[in-house]
């Protein structure tokens, strides 16, 4: 049972990868502000190390992990895109991201919530605690660039 249960930290640090960085692929173009644009960029490549750190371990541990669907890619495009269409000012993106991010934030205290330290996998549970500190770092800066 609890194998199972890091099988879904996994997933969920996947998930939550995935869909960061298919957010942050949809606002950059949206994005004028050479300032947010660097920090969007920052935020990918450390999204995308933390996946890769997720995809490895999938492999080593022999589990299946599935990227968000295609409705759900969409859904969030169209989200963005409409969103930013009429306000694509710094405030307006950093707010956005805040959103995303507290979203990811509280899915990952989530599941870790339901996992037992004792019996979890540790180098999962330690990559769940690596993603989760990475977001509230960039929660602080989004908010940061939202005044």
């Amino acid at each position: 049972m609890e194998l199972k249960k890091s099988e879904e930290v996994l997933a969920e640090i996947h998930r939550n990868c995935q869909l960061a960085l298919q957010s942050i692929s949809d606002i950059l173009p949206e994005t004028e502000d050479a300032q947010l644009r660097e920090e969007l960029l920052r935020q990918h490549e450390d999204y995308e190390k933390i996946g890769g750190k997720a995809a490895l371990l999938a492999k080593d541990k022999s589990i299946e992990l599935k990227n968000p669907g295609p409705i759900k890619k969409a859904m969030m495009w169209s989200s963005i895109k409409m969103s930013t269409m009429t306000d694509n000012s710094r405030a307006h993106i950093a707010e956005m991201m805040v959103q995303g991010t507290v979203m990811g934030i509280t899915a990952l205290k989530s599941t870790l919530g339901e996992v037992s330290d004792e019996y979890a996998d540790e180098d999962i549970i330690d990559l769940a605690r690596e993603l989760l500190s990475a977001e509230e770092d960039f929660e602080k800066k989004w908010k940061m660039l939202i005044a």
